[in-house]
């Protein structure tokens, strides 16, 4: 098992443990242990009186903590037959064993309790993903979907948590599932939001209700996590204020992007095709933004260009700068520290990918 799949694995054990214990009476089990400790001290003494030897206080005790490691491993099913050899000493041995088989049973039920329990809320979606630096999808329709696909697909793997009021998984196996309401605070932080990379925020149909539900969505990840990038699908354009008011970081309208795509493609047969190619992962053009190093720091745009297909056979689209998407820059433009670019290229290759903050401004 592997340390990537052990961490997590062993997140969500904890999570369902704490859950499981959260209402058990501590004071019971101390009692219990100590009543168990008590009977084998007994057991260990009673034995030692009448089978130990009668010879000095110090051979005394000693043989009493031989005695009570004896009575230990027989109430654990391991102890020495031989080690008794009058009755007395046989009536409290098998006293010892059915009182260990009793204690051996109790255990093992409370542990496939645990395991079944553990199996039926992690399939109900009742569990807590345990991920770092994730992508949380918060509900679900054709766009989840589609974007999951994506995701599962691309050069860099990223683990992906669904949260969404179901019974099921309406990811399958592609994504870990978390039943719940992507309102809800305690639900997003089962989801991992705390501690994930990126939230992409679905809205549940094309209504307007919907739209403000997602605005409650990202109110209630930036309440916990601010820190998280919150990317979302926005049904009305008249809602995008709204959507920079709650602090989303990237606001998607897709029947603007849609309407623009088909005007500009009513004019220019093709342009649908090769953007839909571009943005979909189509055979040598996966799009990406990279970190620019700092020895190209004062290259003009096509110098820049031209190095990037050269040397990495990517195709330059844009230059990002203090949060701001530079396209088709003037002839003048030349890179200062802290720039980056759009590419479409085959793979990253030897390019860093860059680590986008959550400062930035969100746009349309």
């Amino acid at each position: 098992m592997s340390v990537a799949f052990a961490a997590p694995l062993l997140r969500r054990l904890g999570f369902h443990i704490s859950r499981l214990t959260r209402n058990v009476d501590r004071g019971f089990f101390l009692r219990l242990f100590l009543g168990l400790f008590g009977i084998v001290l007994v057991a260990a003494l009673l034995v030692t009186l009448i089978e130990g030897p009668r010879k000095g206080v110090g051979e005394f005790f000693s043989t009493l903590g031989d005695s009570f490691y004896w009575g230990v491993t027989t109430v654990m099913g391991s102890g020495q037959a031989n080690y008794v050899s009058s009755p007395a000493g046989y009536v409290i041995s098998w006293l010892l064993v059915l009182f260990g088989v009793a204690i051996v049973a109790s255990i093992t039920g409370a542990l496939v309790g645990f395991v079944i329990d553990f199996i039926l809320k992690e399939g109900q979606g009742m569990g807590a993903s345990g991920y770092r630096d994730h992508i949380v999808v918060c509900g679900w329709n054709s766009t989840a979907r589609d974007l999951i696909a994506e995701l599962s697909g691309d050069e860099y793997e990223h683990r992906i948590v669904v949260i969404h009021d179901s019974d099921k998984n309406p990811a399958g196996s592609e994504a870990y599932f978390v039943s719940g309401d992507v309102t809800n605070a305690d639900d997003l932080r089962r989801a991992g939001i705390e501690e994930a990379m990126a939230a992409v925020v679905c809205p549940a149909d094309s209504s307007n209700e919907a739209d403000m539900r997602s605005i409650l969505t990202v109110m209630a990840i930036e309440s916990i996590a601010p820190q998280v990038r919150t990317v979302v699908e926005v049904n009305n354009p008249q809602h995008v204020d709204h959507f920079k008011r709650a602090n989303a970081d990237e606001i998607m309208v897709t029947s603007r992007i849609s309407s623009r795509l088909l005007a500009r493609s009513s004019l220019y047969p093709g342009l649908a095709q090769i953007v839909t190619d571009i943005v979909s992962g189509g055979e040598g053009s996966e799009l990406y933004r990279i970190a620019l190093p700092d020895e190209f720091v004062g290259l003009t745009v096509d110098e820049l260009s031209a190095r990037l297909r050269g040397e990495h056979s990517a195709t330059l689209l844009a230059i990002g700068r203090d949060g701001r998407s530079h396209v088709n820059p003037a002839t003048d433009f030349r890179l200062a520290h802290g720039d980056d670019a759009v590419v479409v290229a085959e793979s990253l290759g030897t390019l860093a990918p860059l680590k986008v903050q959550n400062d930035l401004d969100p746009t349309t």
